[in-house]
């Protein structure tokens, strides 16, 4: 008589794994980070390459202080130094850099429980400490293919007043700014590669990008502009689409995406800043929970009570 073997869920394997996952992420942004070395030189890489050093170092030294087994493996630190790298502007010191990187993976990772378990994705909350902290270097840019110790110039986005900018630049990338963010078609391409590679859904980026055009417009502005300039392509596709803190399913990520690219442009046009990307994702991804509990079916056989109906 043959003998059956009887286990608990899940009985689907995925071959599918965190590092699997991270290493298609660090592939989708490798064009976009070469691009911006490559437009603002050197200082831009060490800037790139701090933040990961210092993301890795600070996991495994936190990690080894509180007596546990090192997560590096998973490529997680790596890819929050990458990202939060891409969101530096050419110009800013190195310490700084590395400020970011610890309060990213200590503070905001680390401290609520490692990956898995933060609230809010890391590098946009590092990127909005240094920014609150360090205002005028969070907000120095230089033009491409100039000295990072050139004087700083505007980006499309300084003030409340828009700056006259080509599009094609925006789309290419030739333009000041954040030293990942530049390159749209690049980000594109990442973001294309992401969803081929069922990494994610192109559900959040399309409704981000879609809201934000979309109240752009009725505002009076140019919708080709608002997608394409400052960090909402970066943001839309790498860092709203962070599994931990956005909500796992398809409305629910309809609704963070439309909730994102309003506070977006809300903050744009009517903020005294000039990005509002980070803010806006961080609100959403507080709202995160909320948004999952609402948009979650209940499973089938489930018996609604009467108060429920």
């Amino acid at each position: 008589m043959q003998k059956m073997n009887i286990s608990t869920s899940p009985h689907i394997s995925s071959l599918d794994n965190t590092s699997g996952i991270m290493l298609d992420v660090i592939f989708a942004l490798l064009p976009a980070t070469i691009c911006g070395i490559c437009f603002f030189g050197f200082h831009a890489a060490l800037i790139i390459a701090v933040s990961v050093a210092s993301a890795v170092a600070a996991e495994y030294i936190w990690c080894r202080a509180i007596k546990k087994e090192p997560s590096l493996r998973d490529l997680s630190a790596i890819v929050t130094g990458l990202l939060l790298g891409l969101n530096l502007p050419p110009t800013l010191p190195l310490w700084m850099a590395a400020l970011g990187s610890a309060v990213a993976i200590v503070v905001v990772k680390q401290m609520f429980g490692g990956i898995g378990h933060n609230f809010a994705n890391p590098a946009i909350t590092a990127r909005i400490t240094l920014m609150v902290s360090f205002p005028t270097a969070m907000t120095t840019f230089v033009d491409p293919f100039v000295a990072s110790d050139a004087v700083s110039t505007a980006t499309p986005l300084s003030g409340n007043q828009q700056i006259p900018t080509d599009i094609t630049g925006l789309f290419f990338g030739n333009y000041p700014g954040c030293i990942g963010e530049t390159s749209a078609l690049l980000l594109l391409a990442g973001g294309i590669y992401l969803v081929l590679r069922k990494v994610i859904t192109p559900h959040l980026p399309l409704a981000f990008l879609a809201s934000a055009a979309a109240l752009s417009a009725l505002l009076g502005e140019n919708p080709l502009y608002t997608i394409l300039s400052g960090g909402i392509m970066l943001g839309s596709i790498f860092m709203a689409t962070d599994y931990v803190t956005s909500p796992p399913t398809k409305w629910g990520k309809v609704i963070f995406g439309i909730g994102a690219g309003l506070i977006t442009v809300v903050i744009r046009h009517f903020g005294n800043i000039p990005e509002g990307v980070s803010f806006a994702i961080l609100l959403m991804n507080i709202l995160t929970p909320h948004i999952t509990r609402l948009t979650t079916g209940k499973p089938f056989g489930t018996e609604v009570k009467q108060n429920e109906k």
